[in-house]
C-alpha cells in the first residue's frame, strides 16, 4: 500500500520546492542582462501559479505558450502545473492554421505569448471559433513585436501571490503537459 513514507507523487514541481529551499541563492537564469536566483525564479512562477487561478484556472485546464528558449518559458513549466493547469508549449515553428488547430483540439483557455510571434499568432487567433485570454511576453533581449493581449506578462505575474503554496500532483496520471506530433500526414495529434 502507498504511504508517505514509501511514496511521492513524481513531478518537476518537487524539483522546484526543493532546489529554492536548497539553493536559493544561486543563479537559475541568465538570459542577456537579466539575472534571478532559484528563490526569485521560484516566486515568479508562485506568481504565475497565483495569477492564473485567479483568472479560474485549474485542474485540467489548458494554458499555450508560444515562446523561444526564455525565462517565461521555464517559469510557464512551473508555475502552470502549479495552478492544476496543463503546459501546452507550442512549437514556434509551425504555420498559423497549425497552431490554430492545436489552440482548439487542446481547449486552449490561455495563451501566453512573445510578441516577437504576434503575426503567426493573430492569424491562428482569427482562425478560431472562440475568443481566449491572452497575455503577451516583451522579451527585451528579443526583437519585440505587436501585443494582442489584454495584459503583459510582467503585469500579468505582479497580481499573482510570491507565497502561494507549490502543490505536486495527486499521481502520475495528472497531466501536467500537453504536447503534439507533427502532423506530417494529417493533423497534429495531442500527446
Amino acid at each position: 500500500e502507498q504511504t508517505s513514507a514509501n511514496y511521492a507523487p513524481l513531478s518537476p514541481l518537487s524539483f522546484l520546492r526543493r532546489v529554492e529551499r536548497v539553493y536559493p541563492d544561486q543563479p537559475a537564469v541568465i538570459h542577456g542582462s537579466i539575472r534571478r536566483t532559484w528563490a526569485e525564479t521560484a516566486a515568479r512562477c508562485r506568481r504565475l501559479a497565483s495569477a492564473l487561478a485567479s483568472r479560474g484556472i485549474g485542474k485540467g485546464d489548458t494554458v499555450a505558450v508560444m515562446a523561444p528558449n526564455i525565462p517565461e518559458i521555464l517559469e510557464a513549466h512551473y508555475g502552470i502545473p502549479m495552478a492544476g493547469a496543463v503546459l501546452n508549449a507550442l512549437n514556434i515553428r509551425l504555420d498559423a492554421a497549425t497552431l490554430a488547430f492545436i489552440l482548439d483540439h487542446g481547449e486552449a483557455k490561455v495563451l501566453i505569448t512573445d510578441t516577437e510571434f504576434a503575426p503567426v499568432m493573430r492569424q491562428a487567433l482569427d482562425q478560431l471559433d472562440r475568443e481566449i485570454l491572452v497575455i503577451d511576453i516583451d522579451d527585451p533581449e528579443g526583437p519585440g513585436g505587436e501585443r494582442l493581449g489584454e495584459a503583459t506578462y510582467e503585469d500579468f505575474i505582479a497580481s499573482g501571490d510570491p507565497k502561494v503554496q507549490i502543490n505536486l500532483p495527486q499521481n502520475e496520471w495528472e497531466a501536467i503537459s500537453l504536447n503534439y506530433t507533427s502532423g506530417t500526414t494529417g493533423n497534429p495529434k495531442g500527446v
